[in-house]
């Protein structure tokens, strides 16, 4: 296919939802990102929103996922295409289950049972709750739990919130606020591609990554899925 260019958010979601994944940065695949399709005048300019003003509008929309997805970085997954990538990297396991199992550590146990019971945390007041819960070392690799849960698509950005100075002024590039991913997009989405063996998503997904990027190597397909 023919990648357009972005410029705004409106064009971000379109794609995504036109074609179903889609890396936020490089991902090993030429041109296969947000990064590679926006114009560099885009990028971080003081005075002009781009790709990190785009995906904080697009999260909160919710019509597309945001979050570490591919390859432990950010990226956008539509809907549509979020059943199969969902039941391939849950293996089968809904999060108590993998957890009972011995296949999730007890620091995802806390995020998760946090946001179970309190709904929607930012970043700073969910990793603060944890650690009255774990203690201060308990949290010190907290970035890399989030990672986890997202990439085992049990946790993702629900939106993005201003931090605010003494005189209510928004500042800085804003907080992501976590949730469950059902508590987002719904069980039937998470949960959607349950009837179908993971090894049939992973087929699926890879089939239709393929299509995408023809130029590919299966290697490289496989890294992003992975």
């Amino acid at each position: 296919m023919t990648w357009p260019k972005l410029h705004n958010p409106d064009e971000l979601e379109s794609l995504v939802l036109d074609v179903g994944l889609l890396p936020f940065f490089h991902s090993g695949i030429p041109g296969f990102s947000v990064e590679a399709l926006t114009p560099s005048r885009y990028w971080f300019v003081a005075g002009v929103d781009g790709p990190w003003e785009w995906r904080m509008e697009v999260a909160r929309r919710g019509n597309v996922a945001y979050g570490k997805l591919f390859r432990s970085k950010a990226g956008l997954v539509s809907r549509e295409w979020y059943p199969d990538l969902s039941n391939y990297r849950r293996d089968g396991y809904d999060f108590d289950a993998r957890y009972d199992e011995g296949k999730a550590g007890h620091k995802e146990k806390v995020i998760v049972d946090l946001l179970t019971q309190n709904g929607p945390m930012l970043s700073r007041d969910l990793k603060r709750a944890a650690a009255d819960i774990l203690g201060k070392d308990g949290v010190k690799n907290f970035d890399a739990v989030m990672t986890r849960l997202q990439m085992q698509t049990y946790v993702t950005i629900h939106s993005f919130d201003y931090l605010r100075d003494k005189r209510g002024n928004p500042f800085g590039w804003g907080v992501a606020r976590y949730a469950l991913t059902e508590d987002v997009l719904g069980e039937e989405v998470t949960r959607g591609a349950y009837r179908r063996e993971p090894a049939e998503s992973k087929a699926r997904l890879l089939n239709h990554l393929g299509i995408l990027c023809p130029n590919a190597f299966d290697d490289e397909l496989e890294k992003l899925l992975r």
